[in-house]
């Protein structure tokens, strides 16, 4: 699995990105068929930072999820709760769909 980390009108430091990569590897235990993950970091409003993140699967699912908060962890961690939704509930298809 790919993990692309973008940041947008301005800079995170290495240790806030290995922080924002270690998260999103956590992924790939909910759902292993996972390709490639793409998180986009805007820092324009220095208030709310907002998180957007893009998981491609094979056979051509694709899962987005965004959010704005008042820290860039929070808005990570946001970001992530929604995205494992998205992976459990498609996982959950897939089983179903199989029996």
């Amino acid at each position: 699995m790919q993990i692309n980390l973008s940041v947008r009108h301005g800079h995170l430091s290495e240790a806030s990105q290995a922080k924002v990569v270690a998260k999103f590897e956590k992924l790939n235990r909910i759902f292993e068929r996972l390709t490639a993950i793409e998180v986009t970091v805007d820092l324009q409003d220095e208030e709310s930072p907002s998180v957007d993140a893009r998981a491609s699967s094979e056979h051509k699912h694709d899962f987005v999820a965004s959010e704005s908060s008042s820290t860039l962890m929070s808005a990570v961690d946001a970001v992530m709760h929604k995205m494992e939704q998205q992976l459990r509930k498609h996982k959950e298809k897939i089983q179903d769909h199989h029996r």
